[in-house]
Parts: structure tokens; sequence; C-alpha cells
């Protein structure tokens, strides 16, 4: 009887009713989780009885939707997150808490309840609620704490491979007070000579190599195995993973990527399918983030514009009187998603015969008028960008946006020199905050810049974006700008 077994089980019987990705929440999670909200509806509860006498339907009302706010917002905000700090987790949890009592606010506008609700108990219960939970926090993670030291079991632990991923992973599980794994030592994985210089910064020794992997887990009691290998080296996995399967080990995978050059990565899952992005751009990953950056960038915009209309002018007229010529100076540059537009100036330099490669100003530049220098220096001559922002070819923060001749002559010299185009380019950005900004005379320099850009794209966020445009007016007094 044919029973059409697949080779494969695993994948083809199990996969569609299996998550390859499943959450692993402790049993300390779910005390906490448990604590936090008993607290809340605990004050709730006694400031409701004092103030009104009566613990009424709508208080109640009040009382669940809090706990479905909490349930939700707190673990997607990462409050029980074990190895966090305990400051870390306060702050934390007053976003968190914040971002909950917002959600409540709204239910209240749409449903038009807010009325029925005494303001004393809620002007007081919000900032008791809060306090308490701290309490919660800091008394059980010291009550945890305790009982690990006392009753705790060590698991003792080695991790396969010699790069950057497993030394972070060596010396995260080793200072991690709450996880019981305790890493006794690495394994080599490639069968070259081991680096000496470079094992001798991890804080534990080296065992062996992995063909004697099943000889160092006898030896050493060995309970758990982190396998940290780079990608050029991931046909091991498969292998080890079959070889393992009969020693009463776990195995855990941790994929070594940071060889790569990445551009906003992440993981997530469709289906229960796991998914690494190696290369995405925010505005693929984080719509609605980059919607409020689009927004803010406009809003700042043409407040700035408004703002500073009579410097605007008084420097068109200072530029029309310099030498002859248009007061603005128009250039094709490369922006977002590799989009060709016309990034607007005040003309710094007098009217001259266009090159085919564009020539970078350089100190002492006979092209530079008086005036031109001074804006230059000052970056005034940046200020009509603004006009740029406002017509979304533009973000206040970005990646500076180069001239075409300068992307065709970089973009075959420097790794990942074109990644810089998956987000908008900006009037400022982390480069040139980071002293980055005026001629990049070697490629060493352009490297330098495109580095702190790619940097800027993988650590994007709207709190980076203010604190790149408080900084950049401090950045203004650089000797590098002609």
């Amino acid at each position: 009887m044919d029973l059409n077994v697949s080779p494969h089980p695993n994948i083809s019987s199990l996969g569609r009713n299996r998550r390859l990705l499943k959450n692993h929440e402790t049993f300390t999670f779910w005390i906490q989780l448990s604590a936090d909200i008993g607290v809340v509806f605990f004050a709730l509860y006694l400031l409701t009885l004092i103030r009104t006498g009566d613990f009424d339907a709508h208080y109640r009302f009040l009382a669940v939707i809090t706990g479905l706010s909490m349930c939700g917002i707190y673990i997607t905000q990462g409050i029980y997150r074990q190895a966090a700090s305990h400051v870390k987790n306060i702050f934390r949890l007053a976003l968190a808490w914040c971002l909950c009592i917002i959600a409540i606010l709204v239910v209240g506008f749409v449903t038009k309840t807010t009325d029925m609700f005494s303001r004393q108990v809620i002007l007081l219960w919000v900032p008791a609620a809060f306090a308490l939970q701290v309490i919660n926090h800091v008394c059980i993670g010291m009550a945890i704490k305790r009982y690990k030291e006392t009753f705790g079991k060590h698991l003792k632990v080695v991790v396969i491979g010699e790069g950057s991923i497993a030394r972070h992973l060596i010396q995260s599980l080793n200072g991690n007070r709450w996880l019981p794994d305790r890493v006794v030592g690495i394994v080599r994985g490639n069968t070259d000579k081991p680096d000496l210089a470079m094992t001798a910064t991890f804080p534990v020794p080296m065992l062996g190599h992995i063909a004697g992997i099943r000889h160092i887990i006898k030896e050493y009691k060995v309970r758990r195995i982190y396998i940290a290998l780079p990608v050029d080296q991931s046909e091991q996995i498969q292998g080890l993973h079959i070889d393992l399967l009969d020693m009463n080990v776990d195995v855990i995978w941790a994929p070594d990527i940071s060889a790569m050059r990445l551009l906003n990565h992440s993981v997530r899952e469709v289906a229960g399918v796991p998914l690494i992005s190696l290369n995405e751009s925010p505005l693929t990953s984080s719509r609605v983030s980059m919607k409020m950056k689009s927004i803010m960038d406009r809003v700042v915009a043409i407040l700035a514009l408004l703002g500073l209309s009579p410097l605007l002018i008084c420097v068109a007229i200072a530029v029309k009187r310099s030498s002859p010529g248009p007061v603005f100076f128009k250039q094709e540059r490369t922006g977002f998603d590799g989009a060709v537009f016309k990034v607007w100036k005040f003309r710094s330099m007098k009217m001259h015969v266009d090159e085919e490669v564009v020539k970078q100003a350089t100190r002492e530049d006979p092209r530079i008028t008086p005036i031109g220098s001074f804006i230059r220096k000052t970056s005034i001559d940046e200020l009509p960008q603004l006009f740029n922002v406002v017509t979304g070819s533009m973000s206040l923060v970005g990646p500076r946006p180069h001239a075409v001749s300068h992307n065709n002559y970089y973009s075959d010299k420097i790794n990942a020199y074109l990644a810089r185009h998956r987000i908008k380019p900006g009037i400022t950005g982390l480069a040139q905050i980071s002293g980055y900004r005026g001629e990049t005379e070697t490629i060493e320099k352009m490297e330098k810049r495109v580095e702190f850009d790619l940097l800027y794209i993988n650590n994007w966020s709207i709190w980076l974006d203010i604190k790149i445009l408080i900084k950049t007016p401090l950045s203004l007094f650089s000797k590098n700008i002609y």
C-alpha cells in the first residue's frame, strides 16, 4: 500500500500545521505580567471605592480594557526581557504604560464614555499604578535572582565558531544572570589552524575542533551547543545536527551573517516560516514610521522657510550682485531608489562650463565668489533645499545626494555605494555631523561617508533624525568646507 510518505516529513507533513518560529514564554514572564495587571486592577479598585464607594460596571470595563492593552503593548515593547537591567526595564515600562493610557483614552473618545469616570480617580490611578508596577518589577526581579542563585542549576554550554557573533554570544550568555547557560569554551569550526590572536580575546578557552565535538560533550558534560558559524561554513550545520541527535544535548543555531554588508536587516516570519531580511529599505519595513518622517520633514521645512525668509531674501540679493548669473544653482542629483532630481542651492560659484565629471570645490577654488565662500562655509547655500523637502524629493536628514557623475565614478569603486539610495537623501546626515562634510578627495574619505550613510539607514528612527538636526549647527564649524 502506497502511503505517499515524503522523504522530508518535517516539511511536507508538518510544515503547514507547525510553526518554525515559536514564542517561548517563561513561567516568570507570566508571573510578572499577571502581577502587573493585578496591581493595576487593585489600584483602580481601591481608588474607586474610596472616591465613589462602589466599583461600577464602567470601571470594570476600564479594568478589562487596561488588562488587554497591557497584554498586547507590554509584550511587543519587550517589558519582560529578563536580560535587561532594572533601569532599562523601568524606562521601557514607563513608555509602555504611556502607550496603554493613550490606547485607553482613544477607546474612551470613540465610545464617548470619558465623562463617566471621576477625573480625580484617573489622575491618581495613572501614577499610582505605574509606581506599583515599578515596585513589582524590582521585587520580583530580586526574588527571581535570589532563587536562581540559591536553587538554580547551570547548564554547561559550548559555542562553535570564532567570529564576532560567537564572541558576542559568549559575553551575553555568561553576563546574563537570568539564564542558566554558562559557556565553558569554544569549538573551532573551520579546518584551518586557529587564529591565536583572535581566540586570545575570547573570555573562555578553546576546547578543540568540531571533528571532536562528541568527545568534548562527554568530557565537559555539555548540555547545550550554540552554532555560530559564518555563512560560508553553513554546510556543516546539517551534518552536525544529525550527528548530535543521539547525544542528549540542545543544539541552537545562531547564524553568523556579520561578514555580510547588511542594510536595515531584520528577522520576521510569514506563515511560520522565518525570514531574514539582509537588504531592505526602511520605506518597505516601516511604512508608518517613514510616513511620520515625511510629515515631520514637510512641516519643519515649511516653518523653516517662513522663519528664514528674511535671511533667504538677503542672501539672494547678495548672490545676484556678486557675479553675473542666476541666484539659484540647480544640479541633477541621484535620490531615492536611483531617481534623478534637481537639487536647489544658492549659487556660490562664478558661471563656468559644465564638466563631464563634476569637480568638487577645493581650498582657494577660483570659481568660488566672495559671498559664495561665506555661504558655503556656513552651509547657507544648502537652505534652498528646503524646497526640495517640501516637494518630496529630499528629506531633512539622510545621505547627502551626490552628483550623477560622482555616482557613476564611485559605484564600481566602493562596495555597496549605491545602497545609500534606499532612503531619501537629506540636507544633513550622520556622516555630516561626524566630520565627513566637504571635499572627499580620496576614495577612503568617500568610503567613510558611505559607511556612516549605511549606519544611519540601519539604525534609522525619528529620534535619530531629531538628534542629527540638533547636532547639525555644531558641525558647521568644520574646517574642511570650501
